[in-house]
């Protein structure tokens, strides 16, 4: 799988709101009413990322959570970044 270029990642961001592309990687943050909605949130987002078999990066400090998307392999950003960052935002959109 073929990574995107800077200019193209940032193109294709267009269609998500509140997600940017730093240090590699699309970025996005969540706050949450407590710990336990933040821990309910990545719990199913762990679900749909075992079926892609494409895993984030991600902090999670009591209610706040960020993540971080790329594909490792390509060393980049591509498509797989991109449908589970759709996923994310459906999930807790």
């Amino acid at each position: 799988m073929k990574a995107y270029s800077e200019s193209e990642v940032t193109e294709k961001l267009r269609d998500f709101d509140g997600w940017d592309y730093h240090d590699g990687a699309i970025h996005t943050a969540f706050e949450f009413e407590d710990f336990k909605e933040a821990f309910s949130a990545m719990t199913r987002i762990a679900f749909e990322a075992e079926k892609l078999q494409h895993h984030p990066e991600w902090t999670n400090v009591y209610n706040q959570l960020e993540i971080f998307l790329s594909t490792h392999d390509a060393d980049g950003v591509t498509d797989k970044d991109f449908e589970l960052a759709k996923i994310i935002d459906e999930l807790i959109g």
